[in-house]
């Protein structure tokens, strides 16, 4: 896994929790696409992860027009995609439109919400992640509109379970800086939800977390990831993992869906991408960050990857 935490922290997750809920069965809300959130949570444009971890009691979830997902304490439920969805439990309500209260629920912070007809009961606490939406398309596009996940079997998933479950109650209670260590609760937990779904993946799965399961697409993704600035080839690569060229081209097609120097380009542009928008170094040094000898060189392929100069990109996602 230490391709993914590589990954994670060149993409700079940020992430909060921002509804803390106990609701009462029967209950449903319709939650809008995470674009709508997106202003609520970043005054610059990025992605938006959606996620919802159960507590206690039961629910179920499902992107719309698709498959309901039952879901039970310790499930999380994550949209990585931002797909607009329905979550409840128990039979003839209509579903909350929350795309009509989004102000009302940023401002209450984690003050406990109740909702719901008085039958069984429902703990849950929603959280969001926000990254580049360049970046981040590395480990989000093999991943479905919607997966969940059991942290409460296993050590470190419980550990954040409580943690998060404290740190919610203290920040609702407007405990002074706690809701700062909700924030990174909230990336480690979704860092860990990718660690156990990239665990439980079926045989025969592709996409990039599923390469990471793969020992020689593993090592090789490391590798590029490690030293993006390094001169490589497929030989030098398959030398180092120890395949020939050939094996280790096949694997990675078949996983990740492009050859090892097509990734590896692509991985560069979108590194180019963050740093022309996050600081204020030259071009001539993005250059040197993402391995091309020369500015010119980096604006080539930088132009004929995004259709801009980086200069003029620049100007226009500053």
């Amino acid at each position: 896994m230490d391709v993914l935490s590589t990954v994670l922290k060149t993409v700079k997750l940020e992430g909060a929790i921002f509804y803390n809920a106990e609701f009462s069965a029967p209950w449903s809300f319709r939650s809008p696409p995470s674009c709508l959130v997106a202003p609520y949570v970043s005054p610059e444009p990025r992605h938006v992860i959606i996620y919802h971890l159960l507590t206690h009691g039961q629910a179920y979830a499902n992107v719309e027009d698709g498959q309901r997902i039952a879901l039970s304490a310790g499930d999380i439920v994550v949209f990585p995609h931002g797909d607009p969805h329905l979550m409840g439990n128990g039979r003839d309500v209509e579903p909350k439109d929350f795309a009509k209260i989004l102000h009302e629920i940023f401002s209450q912070r984690l003050k406990l919400a109740r909702m719901g007809g008085g039958g069984e009961i429902t703990r849950f606490i929603c959280g969001y992640l926000i990254c580049d939406p360049h970046l981040s398309k590395a480990f989000l596009g093999g991943l479905p509109p919607i997966f969940k996940v059991n942290i409460g079997n296993n050590n470190s998933g419980q550990w954040l379970g409580n943690s998060i479950r404290y740190s919610v109650g203290q920040a609702g209670d407007s405990q002074s800086g706690s809701e700062i260590v909700v924030a990174k609760l909230s990336e480690a937990l979704f860092a860990e939800t990718l660690r156990r779904y990239v665990e439980l993946l079926p045989p025969g799965q592709t996409g990039w977390l599923a390469g990471l399961r793969e020992p020689y697409v593993a090592r090789a993704l490391a590798l590029l990831h490690r030293d993006i600035t390094r001169r490589w080839t497929v030989d030098d690569l398959g030398r180092e993992v120890g395949l020939s060229r050939s094996a280790l081209a096949d694997r990675f097609i078949r996983l990740i869906g492009v050859p090892p120097m097509h990734y590896l380009a692509n991985w560069r542009m979108q590194v180019a991408t963050q740093k022309l928008r996050n600081t204020s170094a030259s071009l001539a040094q993005i250059a040197e960050i993402v391995g091309y000898d020369s500015e010119a060189a980096f604006s080539r392929a930088f132009k004929k990857a995004f259709g801009a100069a980086p200069a003029t990109w620049r100007r226009s996602n500053s």
